[in-house]
């Protein structure tokens, strides 16, 4: 172990930075103050604490998520840490609006109209919920969730109901969504498809911004990893040491590729099970069978998850997720999953992975069989998000080649005059990525 590592004191830098963040916030005389977040760094726990502090010194705010499950989890949260703390669940008309463990809850009243909930310490509700209340007085303070997954447009839509507000997301992540093309905005400081937070920083680059050090999730194998591939501006450090958490079987390997990849991903954290190099269609059925052996054998050679701060836990279904890039890729895993007799196993794409956890993560690598390498499948955000689910270990899928595809697919994306730079861009990012899975690389010919 190094001096620096030996320095490091996760939970102290943590403390360090959430107490900075709470003073700006309280104490502050700025308009905004900006988070930046890793990767399982406690954004849900920072907006619960700031949130719970404002109250408790007579300032009432409204908060701002981008899902209605963000919006749920965060009135559990509350509710868990103040069950006195009165709490407004603002939500839409639709026949199930919201979770309804919700209306078990004494200090939690909710309503589709935001006059009922006047008055409450807290009340909390989506963007595009928030959007559309008229007709009340505004907020001194608000907390924006998530707030690199809102669009600027959204942004603009909510800011006359707030005074002030602490904006806290992860930069790393997918970009905002938008089912409509952006090009004639490109450049432009007033883009509706930008982030709300390079929107606001662009017109506001006086405000404190701030970041969370320290991922509590990612394990110390997959931190520096995630951190310089995606991080490279903010980095962070991982909250546990080498060899803190540590996986084991209980039935010893078969000798099979699916066996020595989840072994060697036991072991260091990573695992790449590479396929042969071939241009495939995009639900390929050999990537997506070795995906649900590798799943089949996790189960079947009984895993237990061993962490510092716990007992041992079996390694079940519900603690593995299967990510990929496309719906019909995760379809089709499902599919060969079920053919397995497996269906608890959590298998979504990138964008519906956002913000979950779990202990043991498989992924289909976006650019995997591909014969080009297009802006959706070298998106930085994607891979990010892909690669920073797990607690213990990750396991990527792919058919080899996809470095020299990198290499030999120059991009064929315009150039659009005023607009950022993303760094790091989906070369460099993917590149970093294939360098250091290449020295956990199990070949497989099926």
């Amino acid at each position: 172990m190094t001096l620096d590592a030996r320095a490091f004191d996760p939970s102290g830098e943590a403390a360090r930075a959430t107490d900075g963040i709470l003073a700006d916030t309280l104490h502050g005389d700025a308009r905004g103050v900006v988070v930046d977040s890793p990767p399982g760094a406690g954004k849900s726990t920072l907006v619960v604490r700031a949130a719970l502090e404002l109250a408790a010194v007579g300032r009432p705010l409204m908060v701002v998520a981008q899902t209605n499950a963000q919006v749920d989890d965060l009135v559990q949260r509350l509710a868990d840490k103040e069950p006195e703390l009165p709490v407004g669940r603002l939500h839409s008309n639709d026949s199930d609006p919201y979770d309804k463990a919700l209306d078990d809850l004494d200090n939690v009243r909710t309503s589709s109209k935001a006059a009922d909930l006047t008055g409450l310490d807290i009340v909390i509700s989506t963007a595009a919920k928030w959007a559309h209340v008229q007709g009340v007085e505004p907020w001194r303070h608000a907390i924006v969730d998530e707030a690199y997954q809102m669009r600027s447009d959204a942004l603009l839509a909510v800011a006359g109901l707030f005074e002030r507000a602490l904006f806290v997301g992860d930069p790393g992540q997918l970009d905002p969504f938008s089912i409509v093309g952006s090009e004639q905005w490109a450049g432009l400081s007033y883009d509706p498809s930008a982030s709300a937070v390079s929107t606001l920083l662009a017109h506001n680059p006086e405000l404190p911004q701030h970041r969370l050090p320290v991922s509590w999730r990612l394990p110390a194998s997959a931190a520096p990893l995630v951190s310089d591939a995606f991080y490279p501006y903010t980095p962070f450090r991982s909250g546990t040491g080498p060899g803190e958490r540590r996986l084991g079987f209980g039935v010893a390997s078969d000798g099979s590729a699916p066996d020595r990849v989840i072994d060697e991903a036991a072991q260091s954290g990573w695992g790449l099970l590479e396929l042969p190099a071939r241009h495939t269609p995009r639900t390929d059925p050999e990537a997506v069978g070795a995906v649900a052996q590798v799943v089949r054998r996790l189960l079947d050679r009984g895993g237990v998850a061993s962490s510092g701060d716990g007992d041992p836990a079996p390694l079940t279904a519900d603690r593995i997720a299967v990510g990929t890039a496309h719906r019909d890729q995760a379809s089709a895993v499902r599919a060969a999953l079920a053919g397995l007799g497996i269906s608890e196993v959590t298998v979504d794409t990138a964008n519906r992975l956002q913000g979950r956890e779990y202990d043991f993560t498989v992924i289909l690598h976006p650019l995997s069989g591909r014969p080009d390498a297009t802006a959706f499948h070298l998106e930085t955000g994607r891979l990010c998000v892909l690669a920073s689910r797990h607690r213990h270990a990750c396991i990527v899928v792919c058919r080899a080649g996809v470095s020299d595809l990198l290499d030999e697919h120059p991009s064929t994306e315009p150039v659009q005059l005023g607009v950022t730079v993303k760094f790091p861009d989906g070369w460099e990012a993917n590149h970093a990525v294939l360098s250091h899975l290449s020295e956990h690389r199990v070949v497989w010919r099926p």
